[in-house]
């Protein structure tokens, strides 16, 4: 890939595999049909709108649901089948598109071979993993050779939200759940699966294990960076700091959060380097994100780095 001064790259832009996605004929949240139409599109409608907002480069990984709640047998299968068909479409344009690997995490030993496979086979620049794996949070031990595997690969993990435990939505949820639907999801649900998956990470001691273990969160943290204080305050572990570990393995990005004071909090955490451009295309709009981040009060070095330079360095583009 070849990659202009200064490019406006989309870290976490979705779409939807068919044969994928068929499999969950009851899923929930279903989108509408537009969303859905947009979710499919690998063509004309995704570029130009890309065009129309000045995107150079959309890093492209699977919405969910991905392969997190199916058989391990399925899901490696899955895994690989859309793995392969998303790398023959970057293929076709690779000045315009990247991208993350869906990972058979039911079967953690293959998904830490699938990631190999698709970094140093098809040049996939990491890989997302979406919420629990049936139920199951990634820091179990069981898990750790997916982050062993990509230390050594050197890319990154995408943790991005799914819907909760149906326990925890039956019980915080549910009295709301009807009138206030996206409750569940973006509103609150997706924010407090995915900071708790963060923070049962920092402790559990694999960032001990795998120091150099990179983790990517997007909506510019899930609120963690204005709770790091605190966090750090109880939960710090003798022997590596809570904000440590935060400051020195997580990179965000700003997906569906277009917020000036989210922004700001992100960038007095973590500071402007691990901060990364994004829409969450198609559930937030191209142009609503490249409007807002050039309208930022950060001058134009800062701006350059969000906008695309981060996401060059760190993924390699």
């Amino acid at each position: 890939m070849t990659v202009k001064k200064n490019p406006i790259v989309a870290l976490e832009e979705h779409y939807w595999d068919p044969d994928l996605v068929a499999l969950f004929p009851g899923r929930e949240g279903k989108r509408a049909s537009e969303l859905e139409r947009r979710m499919f599109d690998m063509g004309e409608l995704r570029l130009r709108e890309m065009d129309e907002a000045g995107i150079d480069i959309q890093v492209l990984s699977h919405g969910a649901p991905a392969t997190q709640k199916l058989d391990a047998e399925t899901s490696t299968r899955m895994a690989v089948q859309t793995n392969d068909r998303l790398a023959v479409f970057v293929a076709g344009k690779p000045d315009r598109f990247a991208a993350l690997a869906a990972l058979p995490t039911p079967d953690p030993k293959a998904a830490a071979v699938e990631l190999e496979r698709t970094v140093t086979k098809l040049g996939f620049k990491g890989a997302m993993i979406h919420g629990l794996t049936n139920g199951q949070f990634i820091d179990e031990p069981q898990y750790w050779p997916i982050f062993e595997r990509a230390q050594a690969l050197d890319v990154p993990i995408y943790l991005h939200p799914s819907f909760p435990h149906p326990a925890v939505i039956e019980a915080y949820y549910k009295t709301y759940a009807a009138e206030f639907s996206w409750l569940i999801g973006p509103a609150l649900g997706f924010t407090v699966e995915t900071a708790t998956q963060c923070v049962r990470m920092i402790i559990s001691g694999v960032f001990q294990k795998y120091p150099k273990l990179k983790v990517v969160v997007g909506h510019l943290g899930e609120g963690l960076p204005f709770l790091l204080w605190r966090m750090d305050h109880f939960l710090s572990r003798d022997d590596r700091p809570f904000r440590e570990v935060f400051e020195e393995n997580f990179y965000l990005t700003t997906s569906g959060n277009f917020s000036d004071i989210a922004l700001n909090a992100s960038i007095a955490a973590l500071g402007v380097d691990r901060i990364m451009f994004s829409v969450d295309w198609p559930f937030a709009t191209n142009k609503e994100g490249v409007d807002w981040m050039k309208a930022t009060s950060l001058d134009a070095a800062d701006k350059a780095k969000v906008l695309g330079n981060n996401a060059v360095s760190l993924l390699k583009l």
